[in-house]
């Protein structure tokens, strides 16, 4: 006969439901946010995933569903990917908002960018794909000035009329507050985009 005591099935539900408990809607959590509620939270982990009152968005990460009438709500970007690093120091956008910047971008894009200081790479979570990107500097909220900059450094990634974007932006960098697009360019431009700027502006 084993000797390993064997916990009895009411004492297992309670424990998922003590666990359970813990959990808030629309909340993303890391497998070490419930350590200190579960102490078997891998196979607590997977019986809540398997009812429903938890989803799997990648290794180590979960969602606990938000529902409206419509459905389950996805997680909010900014807790996922705030999990997903451990870290709150990032800036998250799609590159749709170059659309923003006014140099006639008008592409949609779908893959969310992540500029950050730690990840580099397109990760899947859930269901949606991050495009993390590792930057040594990038502003704290988006401003039309990092927007109209960070499109010509990544002008090669955009699906666009290169030669018209740049034409459109020629014109459109004259239009800044002069101190203002300097501030951007030498915060956050690539060497390709300083020279550009610095031509069109001293031209």
């Amino acid at each position: 006969m084993s000797g390993v005591a064997h916990q009895p099935a009411g004492s297992k539900r309670e424990a998922v439901t003590r666990l359970a408990g813990e959990l808030r809607a629309g909340r993303v959590y890391r497998r070490e946010d419930l350590l200190p509620f579960s102490t078997a939270v891998d196979r607590h982990l997977r019986e809540l995933v398997d009812g429903g009152r938890l989803a799997k968005l990648a290794q180590g990460l979960y969602y606990a569903p938000r529902r409206s009438r419509l459905g389950v709500l996805p997680p909010d970007d900014e807790e996922l990917v705030a999990a997903f690093l451990r870290d709150k120091d990032f800036l998250l956008f799609s590159a749709s908002a170059y659309n923003s910047a006014g140099i006639g971008a008008t592409q949609l894009y779908n893959r969310t960018l992540v500029y950050n200081h730690k990840r580099h790479g397109v990760v899947k979570l859930g269901n949606r794909q991050f495009d993390f990107r590792m930057k040594s500097r990038f502003p704290k909220r988006l401003t039309p000035e990092f927007l109209f900059v960070d499109a010509l450094n990544n002008l090669g990634d955009l699906a666009e009329d290169q030669a018209a974007l740049l034409e459109r932006a020629q014109g459109r960098a004259a239009s800044f507050d002069r101190q203002r697009l300097l501030r951007a360019v030498e915060s956050y431009g690539s060497m390709a985009t300083r020279k550009r700027l610095a031509a069109w502006l001293h031209a």
